[in-house]
């Protein structure tokens, strides 16, 4: 399985092949998983934010199960703060994926909740971070992702 080269640091990841599928190690939830096109982006994201911006993995959930409006839905990584709160959601899709608004409509009902001070929505070619002001009701496109 061919993956393009993303707009991340390249990452040597363990890997394994089981039933003829290629399985990648992840470092958060120290297991293995399928990797697909957005489970490539989302593991070179996780090293990215930890390698790269310094979140501990420690604080990171990845595929944490979120309610929104009676409904279950699962965030692809949720950073925490060193107080447990939620402080970056983080969507990720495939690098075939465009990013639209239908995309950041679904990074915002995963965050009604969670209130999160960012919201990052990545298909590891190009990559959106937001900072969230909600007293003044305003959001505000980074040019990066903020260090931890």
């Amino acid at each position: 399985m061919d993956f393009p080269k993303l707009n991340l640091p390249n990452i040597e990841f363990k890997t394994k092949l089981v039933d003829g599928n290629i399985q990648v190690f992840d470092i958060v939830r120290k297991k293995y998983f399928k990797l697909t096109a957005e489970e490539w982006v989302r593991q070179h994201f996780i090293h990215y934010l930890n390698l790269d911006r310094n979140y501990p993995l420690g604080l990171m959930g990845i595929e944490k199960v979120i309610k929104y409006n009676g409904l279950r839905t699962r965030a692809d990584i949720v950073l925490y703060d060193n107080h447990g709160s939620a402080y970056m959601l983080v969507e990720c899709k495939a690098p075939n994926i465009n990013i639209t608004k239908d995309t950041f409509d679904q990074v915002a009902k995963y965050n009604f909740n969670l209130k999160v001070k960012y919201l990052v929505v990545t298909n590891g070619l190009k990559h959106f971070c937001c900072e969230m002001n909600y007293i003044e009701k305003k959001i505000s496109f980074l040019n990066q992702i903020p260090l931890f």
